[in-house]
């Protein structure tokens, strides 16, 4: 449906609320959108007797299920975590009004002197989430998922972005890695996964930060996911070492409070490597198919990044040694030397 008459809608079923929520809709502007169909706007009201702002989505229900997103929501915050409440919802037209986290990103304030405290507060949220976590609750993050995702690399990524078709050999090649890359993710424990845990989606907020926003796909699967997501981010990098004492920070209070990691950080860390791995390829996938698919063009300066992150971690595994030599034919980049465990 064409925007303007999204728009319309939503600016009539906010005329319904008006009087509950005092909103004044010539307030209404833009707040940000994301890599989905979603839109989302910010809107002055009243809540509590105490002037506010609220934030309203925007989800065409022939592209986006508000559903999930609802569910989401109080399953998060029954675990006491900082996330939007939904306040009102036509999940026919697809409208949510929800209370307003603010509009400060950790991506927007992360530096040298921020970063500790702020993913101490990320990392103590990420532990509260999975404590929440039980069987049944979420969809499976499966390996027909997880084998979708990947296939998004081939697809997009190589296929339609750079125009590379895979020879037999290669095809061979990639669907080894892919098997061994799966056999790694099924093995781990699991529990909640936000699947968008970064610093675009983690808001600065003065009490229980962080807020958490973005969380409507999320699954029950592998338990380094989430921390792939957030060490190893597209959006922002870190040096490894840097990677590393938030990692071990999170790593031991997350046994200490029961969640079911590896007992050796070696291993924990091997696995946080293949899972975001996983995760790097099929983002690059996505990233792709973003541009060509849906005429987004925002995500292609943070593919080198993704890339890197790719390259860095098959180079390290000499099980992965058929990506490498993948990578390496089909990129034409130098191999730097790295370690192999």
């Amino acid at each position: 449906m064409n925007p303007d008459n999204r728009l319309s809608q939503l600016n009539t079923w906010l005329g319904t609320l008006a009087s509950k929520w005092s909103l004044d809709l010539t307030t209404t502007q833009p707040a940000s959108s994301d890599a989905s169909f979603r839109r989302y706007f910010r809107v002055l009201g009243n809540k509590n007797g105490l002037q506010t702002s609220f934030i309203v989505m925007d989800a065409p229900p022939a592209t986006e299920d508000t559903k999930p997103f609802i569910n989401v929501s109080k399953l998060l915050a029954d675990a006491k975590l900082n996330v939007p409440v939904v306040l009102e919802k036509d999940i026919e037209q697809g409208f949510l009004l929800l209370t307003d986290l603010g509009n400060q990103t950790y991506l927007s304030v992360l530096n040298q002197q921020t970063a500790p405290k702020l993913y101490q507060d990320a990392n103590n949220a990420l532990i509260q989430m999975q404590l929440a976590s039980k069987p049944g609750l979420l969809p499976e993050y499966d390996k027909a998922l997880l084998t979708r995702e990947l296939d998004l690399f081939p697809e997009w990524y190589l296929g339609k972005h750079l125009q590379i078709e895979l020879d037999a050999k290669q095809k061979d090649d990639l669907a080894k890695v892919f098997d061994l890359i799966l056999q790694n993710n099924l093995s781990q424990a699991k529990v909640i996964v936000h699947r968008d845990y970064h610093s675009r989606n983690l808001m600065v907020t003065d009490q229980n930060n962080p807020g958490i926003l973005d969380f409507q796909d999320a699954v029950y699967g592998p338990i380094t996911y989430d921390l792939a997501s957030l060490y190893r981010d597209a959006y922002i990098e870190w040096e490894e070492p840097e990677q590393m004492d938030w990692l071990i920070r999170y790593w031991d209070k997350a046994r200490k409070a029961g969640l079911p990691v590896q007992n050796e950080f070696g291993d924990f860390y091997r696995d946080y490597e293949w899972m975001g791995l996983q995760r790097h390829l099929k983002v690059l996938g996505i990233f792709a198919r973003l541009y060509h698919r849906d005429g987004k063009d925002g995500y292609l300066k943070d593919i080198p990044l993704v890339f890197k992150y790719t390259r860095k971690v098959a180079e390290r595994y000499i099980a992965l040694k058929p990506l490498v030599q993948l990578l390496d034919s089909i990129e034409g980049i130098q191999r730097p030397d790295g370690l192999t465990f």
